[in-house]
């Protein structure tokens, strides 16, 4: 398939996934979590598109975990310079996972988590956005089912990442890329002329998602091709099945 033609396929899929899930209504302001990583950076410039046509506010949140020195502000500074490409207004908000998690007893990847939709969320009420939206996509959906299965789950948990789910009281939390592989984030990305950077902490072995994502999962699906894909769609039958979207 030529590259425009998959570039455009992957945004139909969007397009086709919006429109089912009614996730980005007319004039419902939206704050996006951007990261600086690729599906973040893919998300943004698909909201901001949508924002222009579907007349919705629209803003970008970057969390700085305080977690690696430079590089962290260098992502910092390329989610400001993609938010001026963009004409989106941009917030920095600077949290310490370190004493969170130490407070807490929690891991560093556990922390930053809820240090991240903690920050959102205010951010979302300080500024009456009434959704936010993630870029959790169809490989981070196959990963965390085949985690919860490896530590055992509940019939909930194969339910994997909801399409959307109250994050505060009148805040939704949305994810519009559900439906891309990370294959076509990338391409989306490559269509566009948009960069991103990536972030070291992704190829810390130490993580257990890192390790099934560049390990177990590639494995798996070297074995048993489209299993990402399958672990997706057991993952939105089950949400149906239980009720969850």
């Amino acid at each position: 398939m030529r590259r425009k033609e998959f570039a455009a396929r992957v945004w139909s899929k969007l397009v086709a996934f919006e429109k089912e899930q009614r996730l980005l209504p007319a004039g419902r302001p939206v704050l996006a979590a951007v990261s600086g990583g690729p599906d973040s950076v893919c998300l943004a410039h698909w909201l901001s598109v949508q924002a222009r046509r579907k007349g919705f506010k629209l803003a970008l949140l970057h969390v700085h975990h305080g977690l690696r020195g430079r590089a962290a502000d260098r992502d910092a500074q390329s989610v400001r310079a993609l938010g001026a490409r963009l004409s989106l207004p941009v917030c920095v908000a600077r949290v310490d996972v370190r004493a969170r998690a130490a407070r807490r007893g929690l891991g560093l990847e556990e922390a930053g988590r809820r240090e991240r939709y903690r920050a959102l969320a205010a951010r979302a009420r300080r500024g009456d956005f009434k959704a936010v939206a993630t870029a959790h996509q169809l490989d981070d959906q196959a990963e965390t089912v085949l985690l919860h299965l490896l530590r055992g789950t509940s019939l909930e948990g194969l339910g994997g990442i909801p399409v959307r789910r109250p994050l505060v009281p009148g805040v939704e939390l949305i994810r519009p890329l559900l439906p891309l592989t990370r294959e076509e984030v990338l391409a989306y990305l490559e269509a566009h002329g948009l960069d991103w950077r990536e972030d070291a902490t992704n190829r810390d072995p130490r993580f257990k998602r890192n390790w099934v994502r560049r390990e177990a999962l590639p494995l798996l699906e070297k074995r048993a091709p489209g299993l990402k894909k399958r672990l997706a769609e057991i993952a939105a039958k089950v949400r149906a099945a239980t009720g969850r979207s």
